[in-house]
């Protein structure tokens, strides 16, 4: 999607996976004491850094986490076991009644784009566009060749995100508008992956793999190629103004407007070291939205 080659330093995120969140934080963000973070692994590389900023220059204590993605760092947000929740996906009516004493307060730093992410050799043997109705078959294992499609005479393997991640929620609202999915096909060439580095494995590792991935993973990587929908592609100014179907905002979200550790966190994310965080890891600015 773009030129700018994404650092991956978040991978390195301290006590990423081992940390455990419960009675982390007090859920109060006027804390001025450690400020606990988690949600959407697309959102995290910019936290990661943003928290590592803050923390060389300003001496504070952030931890950053990806736990249960987008829906996790919004259940957390909730129960009060983390101050701010990442997300890649605007918050549901579902969210606000699971949660109604919650004072959700959605902070947008930029926009991303899901992409249908295939392998090169699916790429290069035809396959550069899909319509809906390909897409939406493939997904539901009707489509179980990409020869179908004008590829090559390979089976179709789908890894699908889990429900609750935003690039599920992305993926399904393209593919069904407001109506309810449909249950995963009974396929042995069908499974459910988490974050955007587990898919993005899969996908490498898999012959014939496609999974919906945020764009800006697929960066730079030679054996993958995101495909053009109904022959638009994810570029700056498609994602900028809608015109890419699968376009998405990224959020940081408080319970009640955010004070203390947490407003010093998303004022960085929001100012111009901030946002330049947003180009290093290939997501949209702001100002490139228009916001």
């Amino acid at each position: 999607m773009f030129t700018t080659k994404r650092r991956l330093a978040f991978l390195v995120i301290p006590a990423l996976a081992a940390m455990s969140l419960s009675g982390c934080a007090d859920g109060d963000t006027g804390n001025d004491g450690a400020l606990q973070v988690s949600g959407s692994t697309t959102v995290a590389p910019v936290a990661a850094d943003a928290a590592d900023a803050l923390r060389k220059d300003k001496g504070l204590d952030i931890t950053v986490a990806t736990q249960g993605g987008s829906a996790g760092g919004i259940s957390q947000l909730a129960s009060g076991q983390i101050s701010v929740a990442l997300s890649s996906k605007p918050l549901a009516k579902e969210d606000k009644a699971a949660n109604s004493g919650t004072d959700f307060v959605s902070t947008q730093i930029g926009a991303d784009a899901v992409g249908i992410t295939i392998t090169k050799q699916v790429a290069d043997a035809g396959v550069k566009n899909l319509t809906v109705a390909q897409v939406r078959d493939l997904f539901e294992g009707k489509i179980k060749n990409w020869s179908e499609v004008g590829g090559p005479d390979l089976d179709v393997f789908v890894y699908d995100k889990e429900p609750g991640r935003g690039t599920r929620e992305v993926l399904d609202t393209y593919l069904y508008g407001d109506k309810k999915a449909p249950p995963p096909p009974e396929s042995g060439k069908f499974a459910i992956v988490g974050g955007n580095l587990e898919t993005r494995n899969k996908l490498e590792s898999t012959p014939g793999a496609v999974a919906p991935l945020s764009t800006s993973f697929v960066e730079g990587r030679e054996r993958l190629a995101t495909v053009t929908l109904d022959g638009t592609e994810a570029s700056p100014k498609n994602i900028a103004s809608g015109t890419y179907p699968m376009s998405r905002p990224l959020y940081l979200i408080t319970d009640g407007k955010p004070k203390g550790t947490a407003k010093k966190f998303v004022d960085y994310v929001l100012s111009a070291k901030g946002q330049s965080l947003m180009t290093k890891h290939d997501y949209l600015t702001l100002k490139e939205i228009g916001k």
